[in-house]
């Protein structure tokens, strides 16, 4: 009986034919973020999104944050599908972290609201599985490999959610910001700022592009002087 219920409760048909689930919400609410950021989701905008009276998705969801935090498990699942563990702990924490810029580069506007999140759910419970016993696996002792996950992890939602929120801008502001380094910077003063008359003409290619894998590399570089 209480199998059927959950059934109920997972698939519900909605006023336009579709069928209503936790799945079908969250990947409506990753559309309407991406579309209208992150202010866009509320019940009301949801529920005429779906075709479905909005007290609908209560049955499936506390609320807007809980909400939240299934569309940030959403990203995590996006992230980890494909991706297995090789023998190299050092090349599979690298690829996880590529897959987890690439996912949020995907939901520019979605990864603002997801990457400071704990979600508690299913995703994120994987991931920090196989980023444990990838540290693990180097030699860390339990505690190193909780400590350093924190900074592996930390480190790649923060850097991925910076560059993520460069793309969310319009493709007019990225331009002018990108143009700053040649130009603006070009014509600062040499007695006032020394440093960067010296690296001027390095400042357009060295600035506008990502930092992401060259953090990323000394990060695992240091892990690894560390094991």
């Amino acid at each position: 009986m209480d199998r059927v219920a959950g059934e109920r409760r997972r698939r519900r048909p909605t006023k336009s034919g579709g069928v209503l689930s936790e799945d079908a919400i969250v990947e409506c609410a990753v559309r309407l973020i991406g579309h209208h950021g992150h202010e866009a989701l509320t019940v009301r905008r949801l529920g005429a999104a779906l075709g479905c009276d909005p007290t609908a998705i209560y049955r499936y969801f506390r609320g807007t944050d809980d909400l939240l935090l299934a569309i940030a498990d959403f990203l995590i699942g996006e992230t980890l599908v494909g991706y297995r563990p090789g023998p190299d702990w050092s090349a599979s924490l690298r690829d996880l972290g590529l897959r987890v810029r690439d996912g949020y580069l995907r939901h520019p506007r979605v990864a603002a609201v997801a990457a400071s999140r704990v979600t508690r759910r299913h995703n994120e419970f994987r991931a920090v599985e196989i980023g444990v016993s990838l540290l693990l696996s180097a030699g860390f002792p339990p505690a190193d490999a909780v400590r350093y996950y924190q900074a592996f992890i930390d480190t790649v939602l923060a850097h991925a959610a910076l560059e993520a929120s460069f793309a969310a801008l319009a493709p007019e502001v990225r331009a002018a910001d990108d143009r700053s380094w040649a130009e603006t910077y070009n014509s600062l003063p040499e007695g006032d700022y020394p440093g960067i008359s010296i690296v001027r003409r390095h400042l357009p290619e060295g600035m506008s592009g990502s930092a992401f894998e060259d953090v990323l590399d000394m990060l695992l570089e240091s892990l690894a002087r560390r094991v």
